[in-house]
């Protein structure tokens, strides 16, 4: 029998950044050691992060060559992602705008670094290979061996939710069957209010965010593995006369407490 149980997420932090070139140690510590709790997982309602990151092997592998969501599509070494409890988006929303400003104003900022995407999204759908799956609300605890990001935008006239119900109803249960793609979760962009107060950092937008997408797939092996499968998963989208994807990037997981790959990003 299936068990609902009370802990779920209901939005997340999705954030991309690149650290100055000489600096990539300094902000690896930094954002490991420091501000992946300061800055997220002490605050309310935020139950699970990890972090993940890109070498250049791997940004070598995404597409498409021009892409809205990372300018160049090559930025972006390290993912951040944090999940929050269903019900709480706002609460943590007041809690995390002051605590960043606050960290920078003493001292505990980090100014060589760019962002290259951050923002928050809505959890939609989840799609699962197998019958007793992993939830989503753990993924980022399981240690998976990699992750592959994946932003569609449809084309003219189609609405989006006809790309994710593409998705979820036609297209990902034979993608993901057999496969090394554990599970499959699709986001929706949190769109802010103009009232409320920016980053202490300058943050780049994606135009038109509300009509884009963004899925994250959790791998049981390197992502290299298997990247033919999100080449042709691109192919078949486009094919389909839906929409397209407008970026794919895959990463694996950071080694915590190590400055492991920090060497490896250009």
């Amino acid at each position: 029998m299936k068990v609902e149980y009370p802990i779920q997420v209901g939005s997340m932090l999705y954030t991309m950044v690149d650290p100055k070139r000489g600096s990539e140690k300094e902000y690896n510590r930094w954002y490991e050691r420091d501000h992946f709790y300061a800055g997220c997982m002490i605050g309310p309602y935020l139950f699970s992060g990890r972090r993940w990151v890109a070498t250049k092997e791997l940004k070598n592998l995404r597409f498409p060559e021009d892409s809205p969501f990372a300018k160049p599509v090559n930025a972006g070494s390290y993912l951040s992602i944090y999940w929050h409890l269903k019900g709480y988006n706002q609460e943590k929303s007041n809690w995390s705008r002051p605590q960043v400003h606050w960290l920078y104003e003493n001292g505990r900022g980090f100014n060589e670094r760019t962002h290259i995407h951050t923002s928050t999204y809505w959890y939609d759908w989840r799609l699962y290979r197998d019958e007793d799956p992993v939830p989503i609300e753990l993924a980022l605890d399981r240690k998976y061996k990699g992750l592959v990001s994946v932003a569609t935008m449809p084309n003219a006239n189609v609405a989006r939710q006809e790309v994710d119900h593409w998705f979820e109803g036609r297209y990902l249960s034979e993608f993901m069957k057999g496969s090394p793609v554990a599970s499959c979760c699709g986001w929706s962009a949190i769109l802010p209010k103009t009232s409320e107060r920016g980053s202490p950092m300058e943050i780049p937008t994606v135009q038109n965010p509300e009509l884009m997408t963004l899925q994250l797939y959790f791998l049981d092996v390197d992502p290299r593995e298997c990247w033919s499968k999100f080449t042709q998963l691109g192919a078949d989208l486009s094919d389909s006369g839906l929409g397209k994807v407008i970026f794919a990037a895959p990463f694996i997981p950071t080694v915590v407490g190590t400055d492991e790959y920090t060497d490896e990003l250009w």
